[in-house]
């Protein structure tokens, strides 16, 4: 892995440019939403350093469905999710269903048929306080859900909290990834836009397979010293990384509201005895539903989905939705009309010729320098 260490001034200028970039990203991208959801960067010159603790493209050729395909670096990867009115997984629909833009301007698809490209899932889980005391529910669901992924997928891990650390670097291997779940150790703080900022800038490297990242995680960050969640957001775009996000925001709220509920159900000199913690409760509330929204704007950008399960116990069921969701993509292929490599953001938009169904992609891409 290339060094995550940078020089001060560096650093500064790279997030003043992602900020910059991400401007036009928010603009393009639902304003209302992004604007409310992601406050402005903040460039800093301080870098984190997540710790790893363990250890060229070719020209398609016309293959069968079943076989992997690889792209040139002057082709666009577009992995592509569709789902009927019933919010049900469509599976079945060929390259003359798709129609694509960027910047307004229609885009010519491949004559090659859609088919599986592999993918490389980075599983990242929050082990600050709010997921600490079920990190055991975790494993079990990530140990099923690796289990669900083709041979030639690849999974990482990295836990975020006090730290950002890399616990396996991209392995096929489900006993590798066992064992890293193990080391697995609870912190407190949560460095999130810290995490996703350095993994979209240093894990996702091989343009020939498809990007995502799932974290288990209420988004509410904490501890970031070197990222906004502007700039954890075009890193993400950059690496063309999908992100699906699993938030135990719904379970917090259910406690909150248990807590929040009982101490108002009391008598008027117990209510204003508790008025502190009555307060601090509220808050806890409002910040949850601030982190949902942040959540949704981000998964929406990036082609990805948000998911709230109701409790730790369902993290099985919720991990296996996504490793279906992402056997299930389309692999969308394109050389843009537009030559320029000059590392301008390109809005995308998908469409299938069914108006009914709903459509999955990221928002953009930013085209190669030099």
């Amino acid at each position: 892995m290339p060094s995550y260490l940078s020089d001060a001034n560096t650093e500064r200028q790279r997030e003043k440019s992602l900020a910059a970039r991400l401007a036009l990203v928010c603009a393009l991208v639902c304003a209302a939403a992004l604007v409310h959801a992601f406050a402005p960067a903040r460039a800093s010159a301080q870098s984190a350093t997540p710790q790893k603790t363990s250890g060229s493209a070719q020209t398609p050729q016309d293959v069968g469905d079943d076989d992997v395909l690889t792209v040139t670096t002057s082709e666009v990867l577009l992995p592509v999710t569709v789902r009927d009115s019933a919010g049900r997984l469509v599976t079945t629909l060929a390259r003359e269903n798709f129609r694509v833009w960027e910047d307004g301007r229609e885009q010519p698809l491949s004559d090659l048929r859609l088919r599986r490209v592999p993918v490389d899932v980075l599983l990242m889980v929050d082990s600050s306080s709010s997921v600490a005391n079920n990190l055991e529910d975790f494993r079990r669901a990530v140990e099923e859900f690796s289990s669900r992924l083709s041979e030639d997928d690849r999974v990482a891990l990295l836990k975020f909290d006090d730290r950002v650390e890399l616990l396996q670097d991209w392995t096929a291997s489900r006993v590798q990834l066992r064992r890293a779940l193990r080391r697995i150790t609870p912190g407190t703080f949560t460095h999130f836009n810290d995490a996703l900022y350095l993994s979209g800038r240093e894990l996702f490297k091989d343009a020939r397979r498809r990007h995502a990242v799932v974290v288990l995680s209420d988004g509410i960050d904490n501890g970031s010293t070197s990222a906004s969640a502007q700039a954890a957001l075009a890193a993400l775009l950059e690496a063309g990384a999908s992100a699906y996000c699993i938030s135990n925001t719904e379970i917090e709220r259910a406690e909150k509201r248990a807590e929040l509920d009982k101490l108002l159900d009391a008598t008027p000199s117990a209510v204003k005895f508790n008025q502190l913690r009555i307060d601090d409760l509220n808050e806890g509330l409002r910040v949850l539903g601030a982190s949902e929204r942040s959540l949704d704007a981000l998964t929406s950008a990036t082609g990805g989905r948000l998911y709230k399960p109701a409790s730790f116990s369902s993290l099985d069921q919720v991990y296996a939705e996504v490793a279906e969701e992402l056997r299930s993509q389309y692999a969308l292929y394109y050389t843009p009309l537009d030559k320029a490599r000059d590392g301008r953001f390109r809005r995308v938009q998908v469409r299938v010729s069914d108006s009914t169904m709903r459509v999955s992609a990221r928002v953009g891409y930013f085209a190669p320098r030099g």
